[in-house]
């Protein structure tokens, strides 16, 4: 489990940042933190580095994963990266007998309960969970409760989980997140094309099983679409090299041999596949063009030249869609964009995974994205473009709605700012969507948080929960740090019909508000209340 030299890696500057935070949250007292970095991120590069400062504090550090192709390669990246070897915990093997300070372990393995008496609970100092999406199974949750004193880091592309049981009932914050759009805008994963293809596909038969489409059902949906399917390939991927996810391994093989009397070279693989190992070089090296799988490729397998994602499992879950599609996220010389078909599943009880939820965080945004791009089917969309345009929709829809919302406000005799009218004259949509996630962050907000929004001039009656609570707050000091208007002078700004006041200056503002005192309070009639703005000179909005 060891191989090739030490390459000394040097950390990108969101790795480096990840790094920082995670160990900030176990200094804080968050034992249980989440690190969200997607697919092709080098999530494996950022746990080794926090594994090797563990090491060099005297620790002993557990890498927990449910398969062998995930332990092997955490050893080899560990070995590589750091030149830490690490022993294994995995059927006849044990880490008992070992000097080494890190082990990788199987899940299957240490969650037997005469295998977990062999250690002491406080054995190991920290334990990592890899692609812990799945952190919430029985399994993983007995060898968290033996190891109860660990400080626990998950590691996933993907946060959230099928079964529809959260992860805030396991970790207790999110120490780091790197989104997809800002991992594409800074050039460390491939731009994405969307087309939707105008073949309706009728799921209105299929039912759900363990919080997702059932497979086999599903497979009966699609087997009459599969020749109209190929013919649709021939358009957009002939000259790309695709991995299409099929529901059953029997289809799987059957849409292989379609594609083959197509015209394409194509090849299966699923578990059984004896020469799997050969099929995947293959397929790497170009004597295939498209690989043909049922769900067995989602996690542990890597091929950046992948520039083509078919999805023919439609999912309801967000994670496992997220997994499919970052089979063809990475970079690669001579590769210009990752091409994923989408197919118009028609289904009117079940929320369906699109392109949109790649991107979109908000599900009124993502729902527009979807709209926009079913209306225009067969035209290929960048989905960052895609998703600035329906957020830009979805904004124009809340200002008309605002508008009437704060219509009614001017009636109330109340001097401090709702939250609504706050969130969105600062242009916030990471408030406007926020949904609380960990068991502190759903308790009502604290009596101090309370007390700080008034002094800070928020009304904080209309806050339900402790963690949207730390977030305005912790918005409103950077701001107030930044030299930003306050809510006050938003209310009183926005109350004489300026629009977006909160994205001005604070010395802007008092500059105009001052000049409306000297009126005797009535805006000047030179001030064109409609079409006034301020050129600002600043970075990023806060």
């Amino acid at each position: 489990m060891e191989a090739g030299c030490i390459l000394i890696m040097k950390l990108r500057t969101y790795q480096n940042e990840a790094v920082t935070a995670i160990k900030q949250q176990w200094k804080e007292g968050y034992s249980r933190t989440l690190l969200v970095l997607p697919t092709g991120c080098g999530k494996t590069i950022v746990f080794a580095k926090v594994t090797e400062e563990c090491v060099r504090e005297g620790k002993r550090v557990l890498i927990l994963a449910h398969r062998s192709e995930l332990l092997e390669q955490a050893a080899d990246k560990l070995y590589k990266t750091t030149g830490i070897r690490s022993s294994l915990e995995k059927a006849e093997s044990s880490c008992l007998d070992s000097w080494y300070r890190v082990t990788v372990g199987s899940v299957q393995t240490l969650m037997r309960e005469k295998r977990l008496k062999m250690f002491q609970p406080d054995f190991f100092d920290t334990i990592i969970i890899d692609e812990a999406h799945h952190a919430v199974s029985d399994s993983y949750q007995r060898i968290l409760q033996h190891f109860s004193n660990s400080d626990i880091l998950g590691v996933t592309a993907t946060p959230d989980r099928g079964d529809m049981k959260n992860l805030g009932t396991v970790f207790d914050s999110l120490a780091y997140e790197y989104t997809l759009p800002k991992a594409i805008k800074e050039g460390y994963l491939s731009p994405i094309k969307a087309v939707t293809i105008p073949l309706k596909l009728d799921l209105s038969g299929v039912s759900v099983q363990a919080g997702d489409f059932k497979a086999s059902d599903i497979d009966t949906a699609l087997d009459p679409y599969l020749y109209q399917i190929a013919e649709e390939m021939k358009k957009y991927c002939k000259n790309r090299k695709t991995v299409v996810f099929l529901p059953l391994v029997s289809t799987s093989q059957k849409f292989r041999d379609i594609l083959n009397k197509t015209g394409f070279n194509a090849a299966e693989v699923n578990g059984n596949s004896e020469d799997r190992a050969q099929i995947l070089a293959d397929f790497e090296n170009g004597r295939y063009n498209v690989l043909c799988n049922s769900m067995l490729l989602t996690e542990g397998w890597d091929c950046p030249s992948v520039d083509c994602v078919i999805i023919l499992r439609p999912t309801k879950v967000r994670a496992l869609y997220c997994q499919m599609v970052g089979r063809g996220t990475r970079l690669c010389q001579g590769k210009k964009n990752l091409l994923l078909l989408d197919f118009l599943w028609h289904t009117e009880r079940h929320e369906l995974c699109r392109p949109a939820h790649l991107i979109c965080e908000n599900e009124e945004v993502a729902k527009k994205m979807t709209e926009n791009m079913s209306g225009n089917a067969g035209t290929p969309f960048d989905i960052e473009e895609a998703a600035e345009q329906a957020s830009e929709d979805v904004v124009s829809q809340r200002e008309e709605a605002l508008a009437r919302t704060l219509d009614e406000m001017k009636r109330r005799k109340r001097k401090l700012v709702d939250p609504l009218q706050y969130e969105m004259s600062i242009q916030a949509e990471d408030l406007s969507s926020y949904v609380p996630t960990f068991g502190w962050e759903m308790s009502p907000p604290t009596d101090n948080q309370k007390r700080a929004l008034e002094k800070y001039g928020i009304y904080p009656d209309e806050i339900d929960n402790a963690g949207k609570a730390k977030m305005i707050l912790d918005r409103l000091d950077k701001r107030r740090n930044a030299g930003l208007t306050t809510p006050k002078q938003i209310r009183f700004l926005e109350s004489k019909g300026f629009r977006h006041v909160g994205t001005w200056d604070f010395e802007a503002a008092k500059s105009l508000i001052d000049r409306i005192a000297a009126n005797d309070w009535r805006v000047p009639h030179e001030i064109d209340v409609s079409n006034y703005h301020i050129n600002l000179k600043r970075g990023e909005p806060l």
